[in-house]
């Protein structure tokens, strides 16, 4: 992940299309795991479902890491930074709520790629979703409870 005297150029050459499929990376400031739990995991897939059901995206596959998500999503009538910007704000107001947390919480901007050939999608939702093995978190991802993707 670049680092902050570099983030700005996560943002050089970006280009938003409707109806492309973008896989989005975001990570927590200092990596801190406050996604750890699931309650507070919960928080973010409830505002990937709140960016769907406001006709931002079509979500694909995701999985909510202790300290980072990646999201696979078809783009709608947005941008990838409107987006990004209102799924960020909306998780980090729920969670310092939900936990008594205040500041900021995001690491600045985010990592997006676009998935230009459709038979790369299903091998790109099968790396999100094995995320948590790679991690050492679960042996098999049916034991990982925050997690989704439109094929499983």
């Amino acid at each position: 992940m670049p680092t902050l005297r570099h983030a700005h150029r996560l943002r050089t050459g970006r280009y938003s299309a409707a109806g492309q499929v973008y896989l989005i990376t975001t990570v927590v400031q200092k990596r801190e795991p406050v996604f750890a739990s699931f309650e507070q995991g919960r928080i973010v897939v409830d505002a990937f479902r709140k960016a769907q059901q406001e006709d931002l995206v079509l979500s694909l596959a995701w999985v909510v890491m202790p300290d980072h998500f990646h999201w696979l999503f078809e783009l709608k009538d947005s941008t990838l930074t409107c987006v990004m910007a209102r799924t960020k704000s909306r998780i980090a107001v729920a969670l310092n709520r939900s936990i008594g947390r205040e500041g900021a919480l995001w690491q600045h901007g985010f990592h997006d790629r676009a998935i230009r050939r459709e038979e790369d999608l299903q091998a790109v939702a099968r790396y999100i979703v094995a995320n948590p093995l790679r991690a050492g978190l679960v042996k098999k991802i049916g034991d990982y409870p925050l997690w989704d993707a439109v094929w499983l």
